[in-house]
This record gives C-alpha cells, sequence and structure tokens, in this order.
C-alpha cells in the first residue's frame, strides 16, 4: 500500500493545533518514541521503511504502510526523518484531587514552550511523577515538538489541563503546595514533602499571581556561590530537574531512616 496524498496532507494537518484536537490525535515520530508509545497508546495508522518494518514484525497499529525513505521525508515534520512514523490517539484522563494528593504532583503555570513542556514530562517519567497539571495557556502537550521531547514520557504521565487556582482549592485540606520564586527560601534548607503540588512558572513572568497566592511554601534554588554574579534565573525545565531531585532525595533519606 503506498502512501495517498490525503494521508500525506493528514499527518502534516497535525502541526496544527485545531486539527489535533478535532481529530484527538497526534504525531509521533523515530524509533524510540513511537517503540515506546505502541506499547500503550492506540495507534491510527504507521508508515515505515522496509528497514524498520523488517525488525519489528506485526506493530499494533490499524493500519501500517511500508515507505520509501523519500516518501516518508516528504510526510515527516523532522530536518531528519528517523524510519517511522506514527499517529496515534490522544489519551482521555480523569484524576481525583484526593488520589493525586497522595504522591508528588507537578502544576505549570503557563509554559510556553513545547520543547520545555515535553522535557518536563520526561523529566517526570524519570522520577516517578503521574500527573501533571497545567493551566489552560500552557502550550499544547501534544505538539509535534512537545512529543519528541517527552522522549515516549508521555505514554506513562498524565497531562491534564485546567485552572490551576480551581485545581489547588479543590486538593484535601492541609495537602503541601510549593512554589518556585527568585525571593523564596533555600530547597536544599527545607524539609520536603513525598507528596503535595509543585508549581513551575512561566518562562517569563513566573508563576502568576491567582496562583502564588495559594502557595504556602516558596522555595528557591540558590546558584553557588551565593555571592557570585551568574544568570537571572534558570530554564524552567532545568529549575524542575534540580527541584525534583531535592524531593526525591528528602524522601529517599526518609526511606531509609
Amino acid at each position: 500500500m503506498s502512501l495517498s496524498k490525503n494521508r500525506m496532507k493528514y499527518i502534516r494537518s497535525l502541526e496544527l493545533k485545531k486539527n489535533r484536537r478535532s481529530e484527538h490525535t497526534f504525531l509521533a515520530e523515530g524509533a524510540r518514541l513511537v517503540g515506546d508509545l505502541l506499547g500503550y497508546l492506540p495507534c491510527r495508522f504507521l508508515i515505515a521503511t522496509k528497514e524498520w518494518l523488517s525488525a519489528h514484525r506485526e506493530p499494533a497499529a490499524e493500519e501500517v504502510i511500508m515507505v520509501s525513505e523519500e516518501e516518508l521525508a516528504r510526510a515527516s515534520l523532522l530536518k531528519s526523518p528517523q524510519q517511522v512514523l506514527a499517529v496515534f490517539e490522544q489519551p482521555r484522563y480523569t484524576f481525583t484531587p484526593a488520589a493525586v494528593a497522595q504522591s508528588l504532583c507537578l502544576a505549570l503555570d503557563d509554559v510556553q514552550d513545547p520543547g520545555n513542556l515535553g522535557t518536563i514530562v520526561r523529566l517526570a517519567d524519570w522520577f516517578g511523577i503521574e500527573h501533571i497539571f497545567c493551566s489552560p495557556n500552557t502550550a499544547d502537550i501534544f505538539n509535534p515538538k512537545a512529543i519528541q521531547a517527552t522522549m515516549g514520557g508521555i505514554a506513562r504521565v498524565q497531562v491534564h489541563y485546567i485552572s490551576l487556582p480551581e485545581f489547588i482549592t479543590s486538593l484535601p485540606a492541609g495537602t503541601p503546595v510549593y512554589g518556585t520564586f527568585l525571593d523564596g527560601e533555600n530547597i536544599y534548607r527545607q524539609t520536603l514533602t513525598a507528596h503535595g503540588v509543585l508549581i513551575m512558572g512561566n518562562e517569563g513572568n513566573g508563576i502568576g499571581r491567582n496562583t502564588e497566592r495559594l502557595i504556602d511554601n516558596r522555595l528557591f534554588i540558590p546558584s553557588y556561590p551565593a555571592e557570585r554574579t551568574t544568570s537571572e534565573s534558570l530554564n524552567v525545565a532545568i529549575a524542575t530537574a534540580v527541584a525534583c531531585a531535592e524531593f526525591r532525595r528528602q524522601a529517599s533519606l526518609n526511606v531509609k531512616m
């Protein structure tokens, strides 16, 4: 079966959010990413080179199309196509505030860059964080750039879009709510819990006021040494990695004790 012009047009249409939303699908490219997702999410169709298909017998997809490298290059959104491209159904999740409050979860307040968002999903997957709550103005996780940056983490991390103030106020009383700020308390001198919500803000403006007023633990990641002139701030994905590492470090110490 060859790749039709309509199918190629459909693939490229998924670069736009309105089309992804109306179709409830998203695009993934590359052997590692597609391989990870095939075991978790329904695949509408997959196109791949003969070489990839020879190494992956009967991939779990509704439709499989073998294409030449030239055909794949014409359909791909990447500068360097990687043997396989697939269209998956967007997962739909529900959650219970009381349940998610029992573990550590992330919240993102208007993070704009798809690459940052995808990297944060990848970090969450690494640190065993199963839920990320995004404000409505946060970038779309199903943006092709975001999906590529997750490196398969989107298969295991549930991403929800919701008003963050609404989400925070729905949590059980006493749930720890953390946020990162330039005027916060040194994260390495604070006692961090193994559960609660860690909020990360917009790349330029930080955490919005409506969300900030609901945060009761203000954290700061210090530079080193403190008196040295340095960059104004950390990239939001890097800051998320540093903060998550400290939460997990303290949690592991508590387990050993």
